[in-house]
């Protein structure tokens, strides 16, 4: 299980992020974590790596419900970066609805790899990891 270069969260809970940020460091996850609060921060953020030619993070981590931009509205224009890496982002939406419709929606999205409910456990990163590698 090798560790990835760059992971990015999408969230507007600090709580959210911060226990996640501790598992991934406890588990080796990634050696950078890209951290947005709302879909159209990480949208700029997204841009500006790419027009830098910078490559994406392999994995986000992206909040449904959001101000500003929700998770939804941020995956229809994430596919538009122009960037040569793009197809290359596995994106988890994590959320803490257990809303049929929701892991529907998510499942209409070929970027979207898995639905995972909140909190993060390790072994859903482990998972990722296990998945990507």
């Amino acid at each position: 299980m090798g560790k990835l270069n760059s992971s990015c969260i999408i969230d507007d809970d600090p709580i959210f992020v911060y226990g996640t940020k501790k598992i991934m460091k406890k588990i080796d996850f990634s050696d950078e974590v890209l951290v947005f609060n709302n879909g159209q921060e990480a949208l700029d953020g997204l841009v500006k790596l790419a027009a830098q030619n910078k490559t994406l993070p392999s994995v986000i981590f992206l909040d449904i419900n959001m101000p500003i931009m929700d998770g939804w509205e941020f995956l229809e224009d994430f596919v538009k970066i122009p960037n040569n890496n793009r197809e290359n982002v596995t994106i988890y939406i994590i959320s803490s609805s257990i809303d049929p419709m929701d892991i529907q929606k998510a499942q209409l999205y070929s970027l979207v790899n898995n639905y995972i409910l909140k909190p993060i456990r390790i072994t859903d990163l482990e998972k990722v990891l296990n998945d990507i590698n």
